[in-house]
């Protein structure tokens, strides 16, 4: 399997690249430090169509291969991996689910206003009860005919203030004692709908992460994402793919840690020399970069075969599952290298070394990948 970037991929990556380190970069440490929502950033990412990648042309994006979104969403988590996430959220989530189970009236409707920006989704499955068991949900949807009639409690929903529409689960009935679950696209000034908390996290803190109620909140039927009862099966395909963008996430947060390391090595003497000369610091270095390799491997090997049109549960979940833990890890040696200096909000290193705790929990805890991916070995 080759994984060399191809002409178009390498001019991707460039280009993100110098938008990054010119445009994101300069405003990294004082967004996170004032957890500012980046809509600016936004803005000018959409200008550039970011927003639009896993958008088809006749909507109004620009539809590329899933291995440049991961590209993208690794660039921009080097800088500042609050950014990533929302992007991976609306991308891998939202703009995803409407194009592969929506009607041709829904993508009409969402999908050109998603590409341009003028709409951020996001994507509500969690409630405060319910996590990893989503038919532990209890958020219901009643049929009215032409209506939904929604009520319950959706927590640790990524951009829950900012997005203007939702994809949302909810039960709509039961089959012998097991939670029937559906999809609906539901929009952010429905009435019965409101943003009840925002969560104060440990990092990450330009994300953010809201509460949402729903009091008697009416859909338009014709809101439904697929299947009436298929909101199960619908979920867990989104977060299959969605596990893609988080490694990649993980990747990026990973190699700015290896960076801030190496730079930091170089400067900093003890004991008459660079610590760059000691063989403990360069053992660290070592590890630090063969894991980054092998987190990006298994990143471009499932985005590759999400392209081809196979089934990815098992390598998304592998990929999600190493990227993620690794990340955890390579930061922690990043912060043992700069000594006391890792501890201080001055460097870089304490902002990654928090905002890299969520990868292992997010989009599926680390013991939730370890479950799927026994499951697919042991069926094999």
């Amino acid at each position: 399997m080759n994984f060399d970037l191809t002409e178009d991929q390498i001019l991707i990556r460039e280009m993100i690249r110098d938008f990054a380190q010119n445009e994101i970069k300069p405003q990294a440490k004082s967004l996170e430090k004032s957890h500012q929502f980046p809509e600016e950033l936004l803005k000018k990412l959409a200008d550039l169509g970011i927003l639009g990648m896993s958008i088809p042309s006749k909507y109004g994006g620009i539809k590329t291969d899933t291995l440049s979104l991961m590209i993208t969403l690794e660039e921009i988590s080097r800088v500042l991996p609050s950014l990533s996430v929302i992007i991976s959220v609306h991308s891998s989530l939202f703009c995803y689910a409407i194009l592969k189970f929506g009607t041709d009236q829904q993508k009409e409707k969402y999908l050109p206003k998603a590409a341009k920006g003028e709409i951020l989704g996001a994507f509500a499955l969690t409630e405060p009860g319910a996590g990893s068991d989503i038919h532990g949900l209890n958020t219901k949807a009643e049929n009215k005919g032409d209506t939904y009639i929604l009520n319950g409690t959706k927590a640790w929903v990524t951009t829950g203030s900012d997005a203007l529409a939702y994809i949302l689960f909810a039960v709509t009935g039961n089959q012998q004692g097991k939670k029937k679950l559906s999809a609906f696209i539901v929009e952010k000034d429905s009435p019965g709908l409101q943003i009840s908390h925002i969560e104060e996290k440990m990092g990450l803190h330009a994300s953010i992460t809201a509460e949402i109620i729903l009091e008697d909140c009416p859909i338009p039927a014709e809101n439904l994402l697929g299947e009436e009862g298929k909101g199960a099966s619908i979920a867990l395909h989104c977060l299959d793919v969605s596990r893609i963008g988080i490694a990649a996430q993980a990747v990026g947060l990973s190699q700015r840690g290896l960076d801030e390391a190496v730079k930091y090595a170089k400067q900093r003497k003890a004991f008459g020399k660079t610590i760059d000369k000691f063989q403990a610091i360069q053992f660290m270095i070592a590890d630090m970069a063969t894991f980054i390799e092998s987190a990006r491997l298994l990143t471009y090997r499932a985005s590759s075969l999400l392209d081809k049109g196979v089934p990815i549960s098992k390598e998304a979940s592998m990929a999600k599952l190493y990227a993620s833990e690794a990340a955890n890890k390579i930061v922690y040696l990043a912060l043992q290298i700069h000594g006391g200096y890792g501890y201080s909000k001055e460097f870089t290193v304490e902002q990654l070394y928090r905002d890299a705790r969520v990868l292992t929990l997010y989009e599926g805890t680390s013991e939730i990948q370890r479950l799927v991916i026994s499951r697919h070995l042991l069926r094999e």
